[in-house]
């Protein structure tokens, strides 16, 4: 008889916060259609510079590194390289490069939150190292698979394909109904600003980043408190199990960035393997690509949609080819998990220097 007081409290609270998310989600795909609008504003000289300056494949790729640990969320970046290319500021071919970097520059959030237990010796060499083995499995993957873009268009073909069918058998006519309730909106707030580009551009990132920032809270208070308690007693038993609900709290929640912090903890403690999270980090790259999906489904561009296929097809071939030769990653993050306990300004000079002043001095000297 206790809990009948609670249960209508409860329900009212978890209608709210959907009614919430749902609002939040409109205001979500009201930044990517006023951001869209906003570049074209700007006119074929500004589409022309951004062409050259992400032409050079290492640059774009520092450039998705480099944003993405500023902003720490790759969901933010891939959202506005979306919107540049509905725009058609920025060519599809150019992407793969900054969605490679922004894949890189995400994982700067857990190796920040393993830095929370620097004080206490052999916990903070698991905690370094788990989160270090998200960053090895994007930076072996881009290793591998940028050079193949590169030389054959790998990714960016695979896309263009996956997103052909699709659209041939009418897969992605519903983004026509995201784009007949947003354009409107995003219409009157440019004719807002006066139709000023950089005014539009600024509203829409600040729309964007609220948007993006409270649906990951409203969702992690209403998914991560039980989520946690699921993990030890169930999750890490076998690598599919592990895999499946990576991408299913990262699908959830919006954010890799969480999903693996989320871990972080569990590995410094020693419940948790490098062996046993490896497949639910594989899982987070793939469960953070939704939030491509709904911008460009919210532009109905092809291109745009391409994007979050590419996205979707980078992670996948990297799974392919890193989940067979997981020791690759597994072992450079012991390796720097121990080097860590030896030193502490190992993790230090790592963020520092890989995330931020070595694609800071590309960008300066290849700009």
């Amino acid at each position: 008889m206790a809990d009948t007081g609670t249960n209508p409290v409860s329900i009212r609270s978890i209608l709210l916060k959907v009614a919430l998310i749902l609002g939040l989600l409109y205001l979500f795909i009201i930044s990517i259609t006023l951001l869209g609008g906003a570049f074209k504003l700007f006119g074929k000289g500004f589409a022309e510079a951004i062409f050259s300056a992400t032409s050079n494949p290492m640059l774009g790729l520092m450039i998705g590194i480099l944003a993405t640990a500023i902003i720490q969320s790759s969901s933010t970046t891939t959202s506005i390289i979306v919107g540049l290319v509905a725009s058609g500021v920025l060519p599809f071919e150019l992407t793969i490069p900054m969605l490679m970097g922004a894949n890189i520059g995400t994982s700067v959030t857990n190796t920040i939150v393993s830095l929370g237990h620097i004080s206490r010796g052999e916990e903070f060499e698991r905690a370094f190292g788990g989160a270090m083995l998200h960053d090895f499995f994007n930076v072996c993957s881009v290793i591998v698979l940028l050079p193949l873009e590169i030389s054959f268009g790998l990714i960016s073909k695979s896309a263009h394909v996956v997103e052909g069918v699709f659209a041939d058998f009418g897969g992605l006519t519903f983004a026509s109904p995201l784009k007949a309730i947003s354009k409107p909106v995003a219409t009157w707030l440019i004719h807002l600003t006066g139709d000023s580009a950089w005014f539009s551009v600024i509203l829409a990132m600040i729309l964007l980043f609220v948007a993006l920032r409270y649906i990951v809270v409203v969702l992690k208070s209403m998914v991560l408190a039980r989520v946690e308690k699921f993990f030890q007693r169930y999750i890490f038993r076998t690598p599919a199990l592990s895999f499946i609900l990576g991408i299913m709290i990262t699908a959830t929640v919006q954010s890799s960035s969480i999903t693996t912090s989320l871990v972080v903890p569990l590995i410094g403690a020693g419940v948790i393997t490098l062996v046993q999270i490896y497949p639910y980090m594989l899982g987070a790259n793939v469960g953070t690509t939704i939030t491509a999906f709904l911008a460009s489904f919210a532009t109905g561009s092809p291109d745009a949609i391409s994007v979050a296929f590419a996205h979707l097809i980078f992670n996948t071939y990297g799974i392919a080819i890193f989940w067979p030769l997981k020791r690759i990653p597994i072992w450079m993050a012991k390796t720097i998990g121990r080097l860590s306990g030896k030193s502490k300004l190992v993790p230090i000079i790592y963020v520092l220097v890989f995330f931020f002043v070595i694609p800071g001095i590309i960008l300066y000297f290849t700009r």
